[in-house]
């Protein structure tokens, strides 16, 4: 299976490059985690963020694998604990190919990727630095790959 982390930005510092490499690299080619990066268009002052959010959603949309199980990242969406969340990837593992993870722009997500998701996720209920995101989200997977191994990284 692979899991495509679809985030709207790029160009992030180097910790937050490193980080992410450093859990995704951990995980195995059978549950691969790839990064996909939309440009996060230009505000300014005058800026026209409901036409922005809709273009960048348009491009997250287009950058889903065809067939893709969708899971929109959403302060709304639903909060699982470590096992909780190792059961969605077993789940996910046996029912997909492959899964998207979709994070929006700051002002988050399109309604048209909202609308594709099946499934919603909410990491926190505090807001997080998007960069960080992207940090979260590997080692939370790769965490949640480490319980279905019974592996030592999670100590419950």
């Amino acid at each position: 299976m692979q899991i495509q982390l679809i985030c709207v930005g790029q160009k992030m510092p180097d910790w937050v490059t490193q980080g992410y490499q450093d859990y995704a690299k951990r995980l195995p080619a059978s549950c691969s985690l790839q990064l996909v990066e939309i440009p996060l268009l230009k505000r300014g002052k005058n800026a026209d963020i409901a036409r922005f959010q809709r273009e960048e959603g348009e491009k997250t949309l287009q950058a889903i694998a065809p067939q893709a199980h969708v899971v929109a990242l959403d302060e709304r969406g639903q909060a699982w604990n470590t096992l909780q969340l190792s059961e969605q990837l077993a789940q996910w593992m046996q029912t997909a190919r492959t899964v998207a993870l979709l994070v929006g722009s700051p002002e988050g997500l399109a309604p048209a990727c909202l609308e594709r998701a099946q499934q919603r996720w909410s990491l926190s209920a505090l807001t997080l630095p998007h960069p960080l995101v992207r940090i979260v989200v590997a080692e939370q997977i790769y965490r949640a790959w480490s319980v279905l191994q019974n592996h030592p990284y999670h100590r419950a």
